[in-house]
């Protein structure tokens, strides 16, 4: 199916609501699984581009909203805008159709890891290829969550299945010229094997938020929040209750899809729901005045990942004036002056990280504060987002017109 759709991005008055790990029941993968919707430039034609990514934006009816469950769609949008601004045609495919054979030229082929392997290798000599990245590398993803897991097997005597978060295996990396990832320089690492220029792009969030005048950082300066989606053992939020379940003083808020796995929460039934310290909420709507109210009750997120990209939600808390406790692994750059890195996620660097800020002042909690919220506003936004890609692809074109390739490390920073 072929569809002709004149304005690439209608609006950006997106609908935002937090990831949920299911698709929206409007979105059926197999209505657009062999889709193919075309975009015309109104710029002087420079060549076709093809992009295998999200599809579901250019197949909503005129007027229409485009959801944002998560960043992906209008960081989609964004990429063909970009390319339909520098005068290519464009033609978008969801990137997990497996039966489009290109019928044209391209001058530029961008895609999601899955599927790009089988694209790329039918595309004309000379097309770039390049690579879109939102995770670590399969290889790493994959041996840092089972690696949690046994961790977990092995200090609460049983497994955990469903808090595994999984990537296929694929060798999209292998296949590209460049790739552009929305980490930091730990995620691009992970792809360094493979030689190839890696630009880091900052990844956008699906919410901006005034900075809340009212908070009193001094009532809130014991309390955290943990906010994500499901794979709770890959993104550590076992780790993070047994460190709140052994600092009674402090209080933790869990937010997240506790029903999406029930293996998880049966094993950590005391500290979910028989702990005073913590609250167990459930799945927050960003939209919602809870999900101000609960920001405001906090000082901090701790976030011990072991294996993002980028950090979405960390960096949607920073927005609300959060200071952020996260990860090395969560692949977002975290200053001193605004937030902590952690560098082994052990139970005790999280009560010793969580200890050490809350015995700050008020006055230097609510500049660290502060600069979290200016830093996310700053570097974390899709108009942010569009403006680096669109350097990257700038760069990419004129080393390949003048014959420079950019050598591995050849990064593109954002800071």
């Amino acid at each position: 199916m072929k569809k002709i759709i004149k304005k690439a991005f209608r609006s950006l008055g997106i609908e935002v609501s937090r990831y949920r790990p299911h698709l929206p029941s409007r979105f059926d993968p197999l209505k657009f699984s062999d889709a193919c919707v075309s975009l015309k430039t109104g710029k002087e034609f420079r060549g076709n581009m093809l992009l295998s990514f999200i599809i579901e934006p250019f197949m909503t009816e005129e007027g229409g909203h485009v959801s944002q469950a998560h960043t992906n769609p209008v960081d989609s949008v964004q990429i063909a805008q970009i390319f339909l601004d520098l005068g290519y045609d464009v033609d978008v495919i969801h990137y997990r159709n497996t039966t489009f054979i290109p019928q044209k030229n391209y001058a530029f082929f961008v895609g999601a890891r899955t599927n790009f392997q089988r694209i790329a290798t039918l595309l004309n000599r000379g097309c770039i290829k390049i690579v879109h990245l939102d995770t670590a590398h399969w290889v790493f993803n994959n041996y840092a969550t089972f690696r949690r897991s046994l961790e977990v097997q092995q200090r609460k005597g049983i497994s955990i299945p469903d808090s595994n978060r999984i990537i296929e295996q694929n060798l999209a990396i292998e296949y590209a010229d460049y790739g552009t990832i929305v980490g930091n320089h730990f995620t691009a690492g992970t792809y360094a094997y493979a030689k190839k220029p890696i630009f880091v792009i900052p990844h956008s969030t699906c919410a901006v938020y005034p900075w809340p005048e009212e908070k009193s950082f001094e009532l809130c300066k014991k309390n955290y929040v943990w906010f994500g989606s499901h794979g709770f053992v890959h993104k550590g939020l076992d780790l993070a209750l047994d460190a709140f379940a052994g600092m009674p003083d402090f209080h933790l808020y869990v937010c997240g899809p506790l029903d999406s796995e029930p293996a998880f929460t049966s094993a950590y039934q005391k500290e979910l729901f028989q702990m005073p310290n913590i609250h167990s909420i459930g799945w927050v709507d960003i939209r919602s005045p809870q999900f101000i109210d609960i920001m405001n009750r906090c000082v901090g997120t701790v976030y011990p990942s072991c294996a993002e990209c980028g950090a979405g939600n960390v960096l949607t808390c920073m927005q609300t004036g959060i200071i952020p406790v996260l990860s090395i692994e969560s692949g977002s750059d975290i200053d001193l002056a605004f937030g902590r890195t952690l560098q082994t996620s052990s139970v005790e660097e999280i009560q010793q990280t969580v200890r050490h800020i809350s015995d700050l002042s008020p006055d230097e909690l609510q500049r660290m504060a502060r600069d979290a919220w200016t830093f996310a506003r700053t570097n974390h936004t899709v108009t942010r987002f569009a403006e680096e890609y669109k350097k990257v692809i700038s760069h990419i074109s004129q080393a390949t017109t003048s014959g420079r390739i950019p050598e591995y490390g050849d990064f593109a920073r954002h800071r």
